[in-house]
């Protein structure tokens, strides 16, 4: 099985408390129904920067992603399935979901 990288990008945080057991009820569940193919649950980012090619800095402290979580599939599109259940969704967020491979 290969591993994939889920990239959230943008979405909110629960702005109250029961909104945020609500949130956390919601990951709880993905991250059960996905059962050993979890191989990673993540964490959100927060502030960040951009290093450009030219080694410049960019970026006004806001990050490039929201979060991350890391599974194991069969293939891409299975990923993919897998993917389209995360509660970030709900959230407003986007997923990209990219083939991680070993190379060292």
């Amino acid at each position: 099985m290969a591993k994939y990288l889920l990239l959230f990008r943008g979405g909110k945080m629960p702005e109250t408390p029961e909104a945020q057991a609500q949130v956390m009820t919601a990951w709880t569940g993905w991250f059960g129904t996905l059962g050993s193919a979890l191989v990673d649950a993540g964490n959100p980012t927060s502030a960040g920067r951009t290093i450009n090619p030219d080694r410049t800095v960019g970026g006004d402290g806001r990050p490039a992603a929201s979060g991350y979580s890391i599974i194991s599939a069969d293939s891409l599109d299975a990923a993919v399935g897998l993917a389209k259940g995360c509660p970030v969704l709900d959230g407003g967020a986007s997923i990209d979901v990219c083939e991680t491979f070993e190379v060292m």
